[in-house]
């Protein structure tokens, strides 16, 4: 019985875990020369975040996840980071580069 319990009680811990925690950093290199750190935070009552922080300015964006038929798409009016496989698509002020997992 007290088996059952710890395995029902650690069940609930990881449902309950905020998505903070289930965080993921991804590191991107551009080919205008960017690099960045995204860090990607799935979706808890809503959609996910993309966290952005460019290492040469250390810039920081933080993009909501918008509606895509293909791949991971975060974007607000002036910013768009479109994730498909390791590849990725930066725009920023209408300025667009490819990016690539490093």
């Amino acid at each position: 019985m007290t088996r059952k319990l710890i395995v029902w009680m650690s069940s609930i811990v990881l449902i309950c875990a905020p998505a903070a925690a289930l965080a993921k950093d991804v590191k991107y290199k551009c080919a205008d020369g960017s690099r960045l750190t995204v860090t990607f935070t799935p979706p808890g009552d809503g959609f996910g975040i993309a966290d952005l922080v460019f290492a040469d300015s250390g810039d920081k964006y933080t993009l909501p996840q918008a509606l895509s038929a293909d791949g991971g798409r975060y974007a607000d009016e002036n910013t768009e980071f479109w994730v498909t496989g390791k590849s990725a698509k930066l725009t920023r002020n209408g300025a667009s580069t490819t990016c690539e997992v490093e």
